[in-house]
């Protein structure tokens, strides 16, 4: 199961917020680049970097912060937030993403979506599924986690996995940044009723402990924010289980 920190910008700085509202905001760094290279320098092969200021937006706002980190890092990185336009992407690849996370734009547009799938290939187009949780397995959210959808979410996700989609990040969003451990059991749902899906859990993780039962499970990748941030996981906890892991 390959390990994702995550670094979130607002205004150019890494930040955490508290199920996406914007209002809880926390700087943690002032310099995202500096934050790369310390997970660079642990052993961590994969970045995982959101625009919140342009999940706000509508359109790709920090793609200097993308190209600094891709040019002086030789992280593999996705890249999301308010990604709307062929324009955007474009310029998200010419700043250096290796792949982009499409949510939004995935429920509002999925014309321009699937074609980017067309174009660009399933392995560099991740589908975004950011859910409230209901009775049914849960919603799909849309702009920056403001808006709810009618869209349920594995409906969403077959879908798009018929459409050629292998790649999904998908954020319970009533647990990111609570540190208060991932919906196991959703994860399972979805793998259950999908086969093949290359699963990116999100959202909640609190400690180390639930990344081996998440590999367990089948998810293909994890995204870890706040736990780095708040100490709950050490860099050189994630060393170890990237190295036992090879």
């Amino acid at each position: 199961m390959r390990i994702i920190p995550a670094i979130d910008i607002i205004e150019g700085k890494c930040v955490r917020l508290t199920k996406g509202d914007y209002s809880t905001k926390k700087i943690y760094n002032e310099n995202p680049l500096e934050v790369a290279k310390e997970f660079e320098a642990a052993g961590i092969e994969y970045l995982h970097v959101v625009d919140l200021d342009g999940a706000k937006a509508s359109q790709i706002i920090n793609h200097k912060v993308l190209e600094q980190i891709a040019s002086k890092t030789n992280l593999k990185i996705d890249f999301g937030g308010g990604l709307k336009s062929d324009k955007d992407l474009e310029i998200a690849f010419n700043s250096g993403a290796n792949q982009i996370t499409g949510g939004s734009i995935a429920v509002k547009n999925s014309e321009i979506f699937e074609g980017w799938i067309k174009k660009y290939g399933s392995e560099k187009i991740i589908l975004g599924a950011d859910f409230y949780p209901d009775n049914s397995g849960g919603k799909i959210a849309t702009n920056g986690w403001q808006e709810e959808s009618s869209l349920e979410l594995i409906p969403f996700i077959s879908d798009y996995y018929q459409k050629g989609i292998q790649y999904i990040i998908c954020t319970d969003i009533s647990k990111d940044g609570m540190l208060q451990g991932p919906s196991f059991d959703i994860y399972q749902q979805i793998l259950t009723q999908v086969n093949n899906l290359k699963l990116i859990a999100s959202g909640g993780i609190s400690t180390f402990d639930e990344l081996p039962k998440l590999a367990e499970n089948g998810c293909e990748g994890v995204i870890i924010g706040k736990a780095i941030y708040e100490n709950r996981i050490s860099l050189k906890q994630l060393e170890k289980f990237i190295v036992a892991g090879m």
